[in-house]
């Protein structure tokens, strides 16, 4: 943010006045169009399109228009002086202006410290009192006047050329909205199919890349997707439908395996009384930073604040001390899927790190510590298998430390994720065993067979909407969202490629397959729509992760066939009509397994096996988890915690805020899979005898 500070520096150095309106990320025109009239861009005249242009000579220029203007390129090439403008390359972008694709300005004349680029403006603009523009980021818009803009470009070098278009009438033929062919769309067809309503159509492209840029590469994906929309209250996000048919799918798996263990559905209030929530104190100071409270009602200050859920503990288990009275009412197994709130004050991160999130939480008692043990690895394993089987996700199955298991509870169980992108583990989901601590704090009893009063034993566990920002962040490449065929919402895409006049019998014969597949269970959609071009489709649905894409042209419908796209390689192959049912299905259950085993083969590479303290932090460093031998003490966990941050900041890194991650490292587990420890091994950071191995790693 440090040229945006400069750039509002800069802007009230010169006395220019500005309003800044925060709102989504907003890759083109029509983006900023969906938000103007929530965030207050008004007038819609003074709404800003920026084309960044390379000539046939290399020179480069950026024009600003109108948002609804349509623009010949031939007319604004003369008009510019320059012979052949077409739009310029991303390394431009990065180069010149330093902004990412989406992000095109004016005002990135300031970073333009070498003159490489000339600035045009738009006559039609200059009587504008309004203009809004992006100060250097998608994420924002900033307001100035026509005039301010010009003073602003000569103040920082770059007199800007006033562009008067009212001499000719500008060709929508080559509109600036107009998409380049993606997916090596024929271009007959493409034509053929898209004339009617070329200019609607709009450039989707991810701009921020994977490896270089985390945070807004994962912002466009699941953006541009069609997965999230941003909300006015911080961190707290709509999942639209195309996430939200992803975490049904884990829904339903998950609630049909747990009903299997004798686990029953149920619901609690999402408030919960102060008493209640201070009832259990090692509890609520785990939570109380994040507790959300109600303190009022309409204007009037409530007697007793209300806290809204954060977890369902102390809000369930008063009604467990009601139910359970006899060993006959053990063991209950109660779970719900709803809501919670934690008030994050971490960086927000949809998926990730959010103020409201959805989960199931599971709480049950039993008569014996045995009972509840078994069951959290049962579900335990479920979680598992919810990564694995569902989101080809490979996880670590393992105990927290004392230090990292849950507030107030016995112990506590974990599935461990990690991003190779951005090299930080995750924690995948919880199992708890609560002990009797909660049991003897709200008064839960039961009467055994002997007449004793005994306390049960209580567990609880939480898988969250993280998953999907995990399944994300691990698969996902710089064309967008890549997902499992398990739980991708559309399984198979079928897109005729229309050519003049063979639209009805494409589309008829595409109708006709895709019911033969949806009769045999593959989740298949189709699209037809006749104001989008073939190669325009192709681009859309690769970003949003559709496993499979099957093209229908009148030379396949002569040959009986079908072309086959795979998402997860691009690979392409033609298949006969007459077998496509059956090779789908072989093809989702092979993507399904390439899937994992990829996402394996990457994680065991960046699990390094660490004997000491030298090798810790440049294993970190590298990239990798650390598997290291260690005397499992709190006072040396905390000492690696805060030597692993020195050290890294000493070297003059800094914490990254916008990916939420910490420059500590901290124990992710004490694997279930425990290599071999000889006697006398030394810890790797106290020296002392060694009780196990720990995985460590920089989290989020």
């Amino acid at each position: 943010m440090e040229k945006q500070e400069m750039l509002f520096a800069k802007l009230k150095e010169l006395g220019i006045p500005t309003v800044t309106k925060e709102h989504k990320q907003c890759f083109t025109a029509e983006d900023v169009e969906s938000v103007a009239e929530e965030c207050g861009l008004q007038p819609a005249s003074g709404r800003c399109k920026n084309m960044f242009l390379k000539s046939k000579k290399g020179d480069l220029f950026c024009f600003t228009t109108q948002s609804a203007s349509k623009i010949d390129m031939k007319l604004l090439s003369k008009k510019l002086g320059a012979p052949e403008c077409r739009f310029a390359g991303d390394e431009y972008l990065a180069s010149v202006l330093q902004v990412i694709k989406g992000s095109v300005t004016p005002f990135a004349a300031i970073n333009d410290t070498e003159n490489k680029c000339t600035f045009a403006i738009d006559k039609d603009l200059m009587k504008e009192q309004t203009l809004w523009l992006h100060p250097l980021h998608n994420d924002k818009s900033t307001s100035i006047s026509a005039d301010n803009l010009v003073k602003f470009l000569e103040a920082v070098g770059h007199p800007p050329k006033i562009l008067d278009f009212s001499d000719a009438e500008a060709s929508s033929s080559d509109a600036a909205a107009k998409p380049k062919q993606a997916g090596g769309a024929d271009k007959k067809a493409a034509k053929g199919e898209g004339q009617k309503d070329v200019q609607k159509e709009t450039l989707l492209s991810i701009t921020a890349k994977k490896e270089e840029d985390f945070a807004n590469w994962y912002s466009e994906v699941i953006t541009r997707s069609d997965m999230i929309d941003y909300y006015d209250i911080s961190g707290c996000y709509i999942l639209k439908p195309w996430s939200f048919s992803i975490w049904e799918q884990i829904q339903t798996f998950l609630d049909g395996e747990i009903k299997k263990l004798g686990v029953q559905g149920c619901y609690f209030p999402m408030f919960v009384s102060q008493k209640a929530l201070e009832a259990e104190k090692d509890h609520i100071e785990g939570f109380s930073p994040e507790v959300a409270w109600v303190t009022k009602s309409g204007q009037s200050e409530l007697e007793n604040p209300i806290a809204v859920r954060p977890t369902s503990e102390t809000i369930m288990y008063p009604a467990f001390a009601k139910w359970i009275r006899s060993h006959r009412d053990l063991p209950l197994k109660l779970n719900q899927w709803c809501n919670v709130v934690r008030w994050e004050f971490k960086n927000p991160t949809p998926f990730i790190r959010t103020r409201e999130f959805l989960w199931q939480e599971g709480h049950t008692a039993h008569s014996s510590l045995e009972s509840a043990a078994t069951e959290v690895l049962d579900i335990l394993d479920l979680y598992r298998r919810v990564y694995e089987e569902l989101l080809a996700v490979p996880v670590v199955k393992g105990k927290k430390t004392e230090t990292e298991k849950f507030a107030g509870g016995f112990y506590t169980t974990t599935v461990e994720a990690f991003i190779p992108a951005t090299a930080r583990g995750i924690q995948g989901a919880t199992s708890h065993n609560l002990g009797q601590n909660f049991g003897k704090m709200f008064k839960i009893e039961y009467e055994d067979e002997k007449g004793s009063k005994q306390i049960p034993w209580q567990n609880s566990w939480g898988m969250t909407t993280r998953t999907i920002g995990v399944m994300v962040m691990i698969h996902a490449d710089n064309q967008g969202l890549v997902l499992p065929p398990r739980v991708a919402p559309v399984q198979v895409i079928v897109i005729p490629v229309v050519y003049k006049d063979s639209a009805a019998e494409l589309n008829s014969k595409a109708e006709e397959l895709v019911e033969s597949l949806r009769a045999a269970g593959i989740r298949v959609d189709i699209d037809t729509r006749s104001n989008y071009t073939a190669g325009w489709k192709y681009n859309h649905w690769e970003q949003k992760g559709v496993p499979i894409r099957l093209e229908l042209g009148p030379k396949d419908l002569e040959k009986k066939q079908v072309r086959m796209v795979r998402r997860l390689d691009n690979s392409k192959e033609d298949v006969p009509l007459s077998v496509i049912v059956p090779k789908l299905k072989l093809e989702l259950e092979l993507i399904q397994h390439k899937m994992l085993q990829r996402a394996k083969d990457e994680h065991s590479t960046r699990t390094r096996t660490v004997m000491k303290w030298e090798e810790f932090v440049p294993a970190l460093d590298a990239g990798c988890m650390a598997l290291t031998p260690f005397c499992d003490e709190a006072e040396w966990e905390e000492t690696a915690k805060k030597r692993s941050k020195e050290e890294k900041l000493s070297a003059g890194e800094t914490e990254d805020e916008r990916t939420a991650v910490s420059a500590a490292a901290k124990t992710l587990c004490i694997p279930f899979d425990q290599p071999d420890l000889p006697a006398g091994t030394p810890c790797f950071i106290s020296g002392k005898p060694a009780k196990c191995w720990v995985l460590w790693g920089r989290t989020y």
